[in-house]
């Protein structure tokens, strides 16, 4: 049974950088999409990063495009979002998700594996 656990969250200052990452455990990269998700209190979870299966592709949110980073290490089996220039409204909890199968995609209904997630704080 494939298990994912992120680490790398913590509080920054605004236009600081934080590299979250998602150890995957019990199954190949190269078998699933991983996908990087955020909720913030009293909000619904949103899609920020994802990337296919073969490394290949990807995506990101409008609201992250160009500040963040998806990438994948396939000795360590784990993915990784680089953050920089953040800012208050990136304060979340970020989740890392697992979809079998090549595509990914920002649509949290897609994904069935999740991890326990890592608070990230945007705040002077």
């Amino acid at each position: 049974q494939l298990q994912l656990a992120e680490s790398g969250g913590g509080l920054v200052q605004p236009g600081g950088s934080l590299r979250l990452s998602c150890a995957v455990s019990g199954a190949s990269l190269n078998d699933y999409a991983i996908g990087w998700f955020r909720q913030a209190p009293g909000k619904g979870r949103e899609g920020v990063s994802c990337i296919t299966s073969s490394g290949s592709s990807f995506r990101y949110a409008d609201s992250v495009r160009g500040r963040f980073t998806i990438s994948r290490d396939m000795a360590e089996n784990t993915v990784y979002l680089q953050t920089s220039s953040l800012k208050p409204e990136d304060t979340a909890s970020y989740y890392c998700a697992a979809a079998a199968g090549f595509w990914c995609t920002l649509a949290d209904h897609e994904y069935d594996l999740w991890g326990q997630g890592t608070q990230v704080t945007v705040s002077s």
